[in-house]
């Protein structure tokens, strides 16, 4: 195989947060139903806030996506590379010692 690879990446730390949560949950909350409600609706009363579908929402840590170039060969060894990549560009920090591939392109 010749040819590289653009590989992008992800540092994983101890305090991200990835959650899911139903709409329906989300509007239930009494606090969220009155910000809506004031928003959008401004002097009225007597208002329900419904979902009619099962909407799923996530909560997650943004994260910055680094990049690097990787021959075609190396690819059983790509999340060792970018630990590597992590460590030369001094990413890795106090609780945030892993990578997770987000995507990788041929070049």
């Amino acid at each position: 195989m010749r040819g590289s690879m653009k590989v992008k990446y992800k540092m994983l730390c101890d305090s991200d947060i990835q959650m899911e949560l139903n709409l329906s949950e989300v509007l239930k909350n009494e606090k969220v139903a009155k910000v809506i409600k004031s928003e959008f609706a401004k002097g009225l009363r007597n208002l329900d806030v419904l979902t009619y579908e099962n909407i799923k929402i996530e909560i997650s840590t943004i994260k910055s996506i680094h990049e690097f170039e990787a021959d075609k060969k190396d690819f059983a060894d790509l999340i060792e590379l970018a630990e590597e990549n992590a460590k030369e560009h001094k990413r890795v920090k106090k609780g945030c010692l892993g990578v997770e591939i987000v995507d990788f392109d041929t070049v």
